[in-house]
């Protein structure tokens, strides 16, 4: 017997899908970012917290710095985590200017092709892309890149191999810096 929360989730995942008609993959001048913002949410009883970090790029000197508290509106599901984080990441970038973003997240390399970096960059209309510790089963082959610990893809408004050069000098320790930042300051109130 299909339940109501399965029926809903399946209408979610065709809309997921017709989305991913919409991502554009394009390059993108690595010597033209000069600010990277990066997004990272934690989570304590029914409370997100969503933190930003915004690095000058390649240095990653920081520039600022912000989180956002919202309440919980959606259950943790595999697959499905856009649902849960779109709020409080959009909370966060609210008035915010950057180059790239980064969101610890997959993009493209979710298996519809359509994850939470696809679908905060179709909605705020920067080059995103997706950094997550690991792959997504049935994630498309070559839809990601393993760089260190952290398996990046695109996200909206950028090709794999710029999104490999982005990330490429902000690694430190393997992961991101901003992101490593950003998942810190989600966790505590300062970096």
């Amino acid at each position: 017997m299909v339940t109501e929360l399965q029926k809903k989730l399946e209408q979610v995942a065709a809309v997921q899908a017709k989305l991913a008609g919409r991502v554009v993959e394009r390059p993108v001048d690595s010597g033209s970012v000069r600010v990277v913002a990066a997004v990272d949410v934690s989570y304590r009883k029914n409370l997100a917290r969503a933190a930003l970090v915004l690095c000058t790029f390649p240095d990653c000197e920081v520039l600022g710095s912000k989180t956002a508290v919202v309440d919980v509106t959606f259950p943790y599901i595999p697959t499905y985590f856009f649902l849960r984080e779109t709020r409080p990441v959009l909370m966060v970038l609210r008035g915010e200017e950057f180059d790239v973003l980064l969101i610890e997240g997959h993009g493209r390399a979710h298996p519809r092709g359509y994850g939470l970096a696809s679908h905060i960059g179709l909605l705020v209309g920067r080059p995103t892309i997706g950094v997550a510790k690991g792959p997504l089963r049935g994630a498309p082959e070559g839809s990601f890149r393993r760089m260190g610990k952290a398996y990046v893809s695109v996200g909206h408004l950028i090709d794999l191999e710029s999104a490999v050069r982005i990330i490429e000098p902000l690694l430190e320790g393997g992961y991101p810096k901003p992101l490593r930042l950003a998942d810190r300051l989600s966790k505590r109130e300062t970096l």
